[in-house]
């Protein structure tokens, strides 16, 4: 009769398990059609995605191509140029440095990077670090912002008009040059080279694979980047994303030549290294027992200090990313590539979503495939 008992058990236990494995390979079959359908609409090139739910990391998967002309499936390990979203490694390295006492938020950026930063329409209103860091420094790309030459009075005639006209601290304009400013900053402060510094104080306590610099890295993983030509209607190679700048590192000036790695956008990483990454910032600070910053830090980024972007530092908040879910994360583009990362800090749960090239322009600030790529992950994964 026991014998009977625990045959009926574990037979219903296989049943059990059985038919789990059954609607989980249905679900992610459906999940492969339903992006594989978006990235034909939108002629995309390739998209890597991960997926964290409950804390875990429960999905990654790559589709199409990381270079079409080789016909090279993309993979999992393959890496990418991320774009801005790379700014947000800009800002966990200065909340580092503030945690050890060796700056603070506050501080006038031009003393941290060693020549005056000041709105010439409002000269006596220190441009604080934290205002770069969250995009109201009144600072702006109108010249330029692959060498801090841009804004330097020393280098540069038309520094001024680097400089919005409302006063800094009171508005938002998204701009390039206050991260590269930050790099600058980071390596300044703490005497390692700006990618050394992010190698050695995030990505490797992580256990991530990934960096700043090209020649660093294995060139055969990085993913090939497409801009969509509109008059031949074609994807085209974009190998600048790539460009190792050797020249440039060979007669680097620590401490004011930081742009050439582009700290506002030049990280290379794989999707699944990013939403381990990622999974640090939604558990505030800490992933795997490894703590890269305070909770106190990284609630501080994770606060908008721009009503009219809900932008803190390095990270935006929205809910029109998964409608009606008030997300935490960023956005990149740059060569074609766009990327996106969002998490919920409350309910456990991210999304991060790379694409090497595709056909689409974007609609109410997204990019339509990566947003409808979400939506489709976060319905049949997470919801």
């Amino acid at each position: 009769m026991c014998f009977l008992k625990c045959y009926k058990s574990a037979f219903l236990t296989c049943l059990i398990v059985l038919l789990f494995c059954q609607d989980t390979s249905a679900q992610r079959s459906g999940i492969k059609k339903e992006i594989r359908k978006l990235m034909k609409q939108y002629s995309a090139a390739g998209l890597s995605v991960a997926v964290v739910k409950n804390n875990e990391l429960i999905y990654n998967h790559s589709f199409g191509y990381s270079n079409i002309e080789e016909k090279k499936k993309l993979k999992n390990k393959n890496i990418f140029r991320i774009a801005s979203i790379s700014k947000s490694f800009s800002a966990t390295a200065i909340m580092q440095l503030a945690e050890a006492g060796r700056l603070s938020l506050g501080d006038d950026i031009g003393k941290l990077v060693g020549f005056t930063v000041r709105n010439p329409k409002f000269p006596d209103d220190v441009i604080t670090l934290r205002m770069i860091l969250s995009h109201t420094s009144s600072i702006n790309d109108s010249q330029g912002y692959f060498t801090l030459d841009a804004i330097n009075p020393g280098k540069n005639a038309n520094w001024a008009d680097c400089y919005s006209d409302y006063r800094p601290g009171t508005g938002y304009r998204y701009c390039n040059l206050n991260f590269n400013m930050a790099g600058t900053v980071i390596e300044r402060t703490s005497g390692e080279r700006f990618d050394q510094y992010i190698l050695h104080h995030v990505l490797q306590p992580l256990h991530l694979y990934g960096g700043y610099c090209v020649d660093s890295l294995d060139q055969s993983l990085f993913t090939t980047l497409y801009e969509y030509d509109s008059a031949t209607q074609k994807l085209m190679a974009q190998p600048n994303a790539y460009h190792p700048r050797r020249d440039e590192i060979r007669n680097y000036v620590q401490g004011y030549s930081t742009p050439v790695f582009s700290p506002t956008g030049g990280m290379k990483i794989s999707a699944h290294d990013l939403a381990q990454y990622m999974m640090m910032h939604m558990n505030m600070g800490i992933y795997n027992g490894i703590r890269i910053i305070s909770g106190q830090s990284a609630t501080t980024m994770q606060t908008p200090l721009s009503k009219e972007a809900n932008y803190g530092l390095a990270l935006w908040v929205t809910d029109t990313f998964i409608p009606g879910k008030t997300l935490v994360g960023h956005t990149g583009s740059a060569y074609g590539l766009y990327s996106a990362l969002f998490f919920s800090p409350q309910e456990k749960f991210g999304l991060v979503l790379i694409t090497n090239g595709c056909n689409v322009e974007s609609e109410n600030g997204w990019n339509p495939l990566l947003k409808g790529a979400a939506q489709v992950l976060y319905g049949r994964l997470i919801k």
